[in-house]
């Protein structure tokens, strides 16, 4: 890497199955931008894995940026705060990019985007006190995830010893984890000692895959810096495949431990953490300023002007856009998220939530695939890394047997799409693989 002393390792485990795709990192080399507040953002209550928060301002009311505006006593839930500064002129409900309904906040803007008077950083001596704090910032996991970060972090002390931090980056398109690392490496070390340090978690590694080389290089350099004086902390460059970032895969390849079926990371002592969620972590330590906006990559082939931005959450995908150049051609297909675990949206009026990492639209050559019938040749089962047979389990979903179902496996699966990327007969195996899990879960609230 051309770096003098610097500890970059290889990957302990090898992922099994996993797909070669096209990385078509097109904006990898180009900095994230800020865009222009916006006139009015829609805020959810509902972005992040957890019951969701209610409320808690009313029409007409005037808030700040960073102004807790929705919250719960819910454990499994993140606070969500005002991203721009103005007067909420409504609270009722909008539609998300996975279909779900929730209730939201909407702000117009005043244009000062002005910071809440009460934002100042937190009092942070104790265990306890850092786990709130991370709470009170709002953080969930910002790869793509949505869990919530405090959550993540109250495992038993003494129970890990690893962080791996994650910046595979393994999905097409999507750079801005990469640009994370180069703009924002301080940071990213920042966070990272931040946690090390009150968790008390002696090992840290923080995986790459390979087709990153200046991230790998600044990260490298840094790291050599800090792990003279805070313990060991290393690069870890993995093999390009997908999906090398998914939380069982990255653990099995930087330690080589597996994570058993139903259990956690902090079961093997692991915690896995995003690269963005960290560097956000370090500055709001240094700031006090809460989760209210987030980088994301804008690209495929029917964005104008394909960069990595940085917008207030609650923006609407179609204004991003827009201050992309709009469209260069009519789309076939608008997805939040990436091209293999993202959602396709039937209109741009929705708004940017915290676990959003990007806005992909493509034209109908590069989107379309039709189905035929399944031939039974095993690429989806030769392909899949938790070793399920996605055919088998799609039949099954047609008969309804809910057991057979759960004998197959399903709630092993993380929906990482590797099957319908393999399926030569084009099948929505991800989609059945979510309704095997919807009919599961709703099979075990009738049984009570």
């Amino acid at each position: 890497m051309g770096i003098s002393g610097a500890k970059v390792l290889s990957a302990v485990g090898k992922v099994r199955g996993g797909v070669h795709v096209l990385h078509q990192k097109n904006t990898a080399d180009q900095e994230i931008v800020r865009l222009p507040a916006p006139n009015k953002v829609v805020i959810p209550m509902q972005m992040h894995i957890g019951a969701p928060c209610a409320p808690i301002v009313n029409v007409g009311d005037t808030v700040s940026v960073g102004q807790c505006i929705g919250d719960t006593t819910a454990f499994v839930s993140a606070p969500i705060h005002a991203s721009i500064s103005g007067t909420v002129t409504a609270v009722g409900e909008t539609t998300l990019a996975n279909g779900a309904v929730t209730r939201a906040v909407t702000i117009e803007s005043d244009g000062e985007m002005r910071l809440f008077e009460g934002i100042e950083p937190p009092k942070i001596d104790t265990r306890e006190e850092f786990l709130a704090a991370v709470r009170a910032s709002g953080l969930v996991g910002l790869g793509g995830a949505g869990f919530p970060t405090h959550v993540k972090l109250a495992f038993k002390p003494g129970t890990v010893d690893t962080l791996v931090v994650n910046a595979a980056e393994c999905e097409p398109f999507i750079t801005v984890d990469n640009r994370e690392c180069i703009e924002n490496s301080w940071d990213v070390l920042s966070g990272i000692q931040i946690v090390k340090e009150i968790l008390q978690i002696p090992r840290v590694v923080i995986a790459v895959e390979r087709n990153k080389p200046k991230a790998i290089e600044v990260l490298s350099s840094i790291a050599r810096q800090v792990e003279k004086e805070k313990g060991e902390i290393a690069v870890m460059q993995l093999r390009s495949i997908y999906p090398q970032g998914a939380e069982k895969i990255m653990i099995y390849s930087a330690t080589g431990r597996r994570v058993p079926a139903g259990k956690l990371p902090s079961d093997v002592g692991c915690l896995v953490m995003n690269v963005a969620s960290v560097a956000m972590l370090a500055r709001y330590v240094k700031s006090g300023k809460p989760l209210v906006s987030r980088s994301l990559t804008v690209d495929g082939s029917a964005i104008c002007v394909p960069q990595n931005v940085r917008v207030p959450i609650g923006m609407s995908v179609g204004e991003i856009i827009d201050h992309c150049g709009g469209f260069k051609s009519t789309p076939y297909k608008i997805i939040t998220g990436g091209p293999m675990m993202g959602f396709s949206i039937i209109n741009t009026d929705i708004p940017v939530l915290k676990q959003n990492n990007a806005i992909l639209a493509f034209s109908k050559q590069d989107s379309l695939k039709k189905e035929t019938d399944c031939i039974n040749c095993g690429r989806c089962a030769a392909a899949c890394p938790m070793h399920l047979q996605a055919n088998r389990i799609a039949r099954i979903v047609k008969t309804g047997d809910v057991e057979e179902l759960i004998r197959a496996g399903t709630n092993v699966c993380m929906e990482c799409g590797s099957c319908a990327f393999s399926c030569p007969a084009g099948r929505p195996l991800v989609q059945n693989m979510r309704l095997a899990k919807s009919m599961i879960r709703e099979a075990a609230k009738a049984n009570g």
